[in-house]
């Protein structure tokens, strides 16, 4: 019913039945992919050699291909074979069995990890299946034509081996690429709804490569988003990491948004986003997350989610200390909140969970700024990304930015700058009736903190912000 109305609606047939039904791949030599060897990952033509000569096929696949082919030196590297895993696991020292849903082979150089999979075959109607139609396990191998098939789009779908440095495209992949078109394999509703998570995949691949969805692969992502919801939130909640660190967390989520499937995954995003002070916070947030990872620095999951969700924690806390509820209690049954909402839908890991935690309930300590109070902070594991926390709200507009200049002079200054900062801070204070009067304080131990740039780059142990240590 679904198909017969898009079908309708787009006037157009179905482009991917011709390369579905052909068994034979395009073959490329090196003057016509282009391929730089150089890219490739030493340890992936190590697998793929090994594989090899043990009398297997072996190839570099998937993602990996489609960076080579588009000049850019891919993250991960997968390899697929006609070996089995127990086969493949057998020729490694450092080889690992996992998966339910398919099992896969994951072969250790060092902190290098390689993904080996076994051609998968097209047969899935015995395959365990939910009430609506997604696919539990499935372990059914087959031939690289066949497995070919079952990946989800055509610039995925493609095949290099490094021994001959040929690529073997099976359903036109190489043409999407350089008309920088995203188009899935077969019927795209019946691959939706296998496996939802692809509707997502696809998101954040048109964002991240700056691609066009093919109006037939688009056109059923409306109506089907809401199988996303019988997946489990442990893929949910990966599938967003990689989307939200893929280097256009902004790009995706405004995909996300365009194509429909940001309800259930982000509770209230929607209206976030639609919100002034919001949107310029999360937008400030992702920004400085993509730089950081442009510039090859690290990114930490907890600073992000909590950028996210921030002004979800700021309505439930606003809530409370209305009801009658005290600053500090009334934050934390804010934050008790959202992260009980949030674990439901994404499965937020405890140590993100935690971060999340730590980051937020450090912003009403940023406001006490004598006696004693300032040091305490500055010695907490996560200062960091509290402080760069603060420094966002200030950039927003939601809070004062002399708040987050008073603390950038604490941070970088010297003892004696400190003092008399607190000293100045205890005058205002006085001044308006707020606090006691200054207090003297003790020489304080240790060495100076690091500055900004310092930590940014790895600074103390847990001290890292968006991203810093982490």
């Amino acid at each position: 019913m679904i198909k017969k109305l898009i079908r309708k609606i787009l006037g157009t047939k179905d482009k991917t039945a011709k390369a579905r039904d052909t068994n034979t791949p395009v073959i490329l030599g090196p003057d016509a992919h282009g391929i730089d060897p150089k890219l490739l990952s030493s340890n992936a033509v190590r697998v793929t050699s090994t594989l090899q000569e043990a009398g297997f096929e072996a190839f570099v696949v998937g993602g990996a291909v489609r960076d080579l082919l588009l000049g850019v030196k891919p993250k991960d590297f997968d390899i697929a074979t006609n070996a089995t895993p127990e086969q493949v696991r057998k020729l490694f020292r450092r080889a690992f069995i996992i998966g339910k849903r398919f099992q896969i082979v994951h072969v250790m150089f060092g902190q290098d990890l390689l993904e080996v999979t076994t051609f998968r075959g097209t047969t899935l109607d015995n395959a365990p299946k939910d009430d609506h139609g997604r696919v539990l396990r499935d372990n059914t191998f087959g031939s690289q034509a066949e497995d070919a098939v079952r990946r989800d789009f055509t610039i995925n779908a493609m095949y290099y081996n490094p021994a001959n440095q040929q690529v073997l495209d099976y359903h036109g992949g190489i043409e999407d690429i350089r008309a920088k078109t995203l188009r899935i394999i077969g019927q795209p509703e019946a691959r939706y709804r296998e496996d939802p998570v692809r509707m997502l995949r696809v998101v954040r691949f048109a964002a991240k490569l700056k691609f066009t969805i093919e109006p037939v692969t688009a056109a059923p992502i409306p109506v089907m988003a809401s199988l996303i919801d019988n997946v489990p939130p442990a893929r949910v909640f990966d599938e967003m990491l990689k989307l939200l660190m893929s280097g256009h967390a902004l790009a995706c989520l405004q995909q996300l948004r365009k194509e429909g499937l940001h309800h259930g995954l982000l509770p209230l995003l929607d209206v976030v986003l639609e919100q002034p002070l919001g949107f310029k916070f999360v937008t400030l947030a992702l920004d400085s997350t993509d730089s950081r990872i442009a510039a090859g620095k690290t990114v930490s999951p907890g600073f992000l989610f909590a950028s996210l969700l921030w002004h979800q924690v700021l309505e439930k806390w606003t809530a409370y200390r209305a009801a009658g509820e005290q600053t500090i209690p009334a934050l934390h049954l804010a934050a008790d909140d959202v992260l009980d909402s949030q674990t439901e839908k994404l499965a937020l890991q405890r140590k993100i969970g935690t971060d999340m935690r730590d980051i937020w309930s450090m912003q009403p300590r940023f406001e006490r700024r004598t006696g004693k109070s300032p040091y305490k902070l500055l010695e907490h594991l996560r200062f960091r990304a509290g402080y760069d926390f603060l420094l966002l709200r200030c950039a927003s507009g939601e809070i004062d930015a002399e708040l987050g200049e008073w603390w950038t002079a604490f941070y970088e200054g010297d003892e004696a700058t400190r003092e008399d900062l607190i000293a100045t801070a205890g005058q205002s204070s006085s001044a308006t009736g707020g606090a006691a009067s200054k207090r003297k304080r003790a020489p304080r131990r240790g060495g100076r903190s690091k500055g900004p740039a310092e930590a940014a780059e790895g600074g103390a142990p847990g001290t890292g912000g968006n991203g810093g240590g982490e």
